[in-house]
C-alpha cells in the first residue's frame, strides 16, 4: 500500500514515517502542508493518503480542507485524518459527501499500533474509521432523535459510526447476524431514515448525529 503523509509536527511525522516502513508500507510523500501535500498526491497517487487537521498557514482546517481536495484530484481515494482531540464539524464536513475510504481518528490512537493499522487497511478497502472517543462524544452531546435508541441501539449505531460491519458488530456484541439486523431496521425506523429515499441508510444514520452534534 502507497502511502502519502501530511503532518507540520516533524516529531509525529517521522514516527508515522518509521512505523509505517517498519510494518511494510511504502511511504511515497512525506510533507508539512496542504499545498505539498496535494502536489504529492498528484504525482504519486497513492493507494491511500494520511493528513493532519490543523496544518500552516491558520492551523484550523486546511488538512479537512486538502483531504476533499485530495478526493477531488483522485476520486474516491482513502484518506484517515488526525486530529489532536474531537472536533465534531471537522469530523461532520468530512463525511458531509459520504463515509467511504474515510478515517477520522485522534493522534493518540497511533500509538495503539495494531488498532491504528487495523483502520488503516479497513480505510483502504472501502470502510469508515471513526475514532470510538469521537462517537462517545457524539453520543454524549446528542439531543433528539437519538434519545429515542435503546441503550443496545446506540451500541449498534456506534459501531456503525466505527465502520464496523454487521458481522463484526455481532461478534463484539455477543450476538447473532439477525440481532444486529433487527437493531439497524429499528435504528433507521427510528431516525426516520426510509429505504425509497435513495440515500445511504447506513451512511445516513451516522451522520444524523454528526451533524447535529452540536445542537
Amino acid at each position: 500500500m502507497r502511502i502519502v503523509l501530511a503532518d507540520d509536527d516533524t516529531l509525529l511525522r517521522e514516527g508515522l514515517r518509521l512505523l509505517l516502513t517498519a510494518e511494510g508500507f511504502e511511504v511515497a510523500a512525506v510533507t508539512d502542508g496542504p499545498a505539498s501535500f496535494i502536489e504529492a498526491i498528484r504525482e504519486h497517487r497513492p493507494d491511500l493518503a494520511i493528513v493532519d487537521v490543523r496544518m500552516p498557514p491558520t492551523h484550523t482546517n486546511e488538512g479537512i480542507t486538502a483531504a476533499v481536495a485530495a478526493r477531488e484530484v483522485i476520486p474516491g481515494l482513502p484518506v484517515v485524518v488526525l486530529s489532536a482531540y474531537v472536533e465534531h464539524s471537522f469530523a461532520s464536513e468530512l463525511l458531509r459527501e459520504g463515509a467511504r475510504g474515510i478515517g477520522y481518528l485522534l493522534k493518540e490512537r497511533v500509538g495503539r499500533v495494531e488498532s491504528f493499522l487495523e483502520s488503516l487497511h479497513r480505510v483502504h478497502d472501502g470502510g469508515t474509521a471513526i475514532d470510538p472517543e469521537v462517537v462517545a462524544q457524539l453520543f454524549s452531546r446528542r439531543a433528539h432523535p437519538l434519545q429515542a435508541l435503546t441503550e443496545r441501539e446506540r451500541e449498534v449505531l456506534g459501531l456503525m459510526a466505527q465502520g464496523h460491519s454487521n458481522s463484526t458488530i455481532a461478534q463484539r456484541l455477543f450476538v447473532t447476524g439477525h440481532a444486529v439486523q433487527k437493531h439497524i431496521r429499528s435504528i433507521f425506523a427510528k431516525l426516520e431514515l426510509r429505504a425509497d429515499d435513495g440515500r445511504d441508510r447506513r451512511v445516513a444514520a451516522v451522520l444524523t448525529y454528526l451533524e447535529g452534534s452540536e445542537a
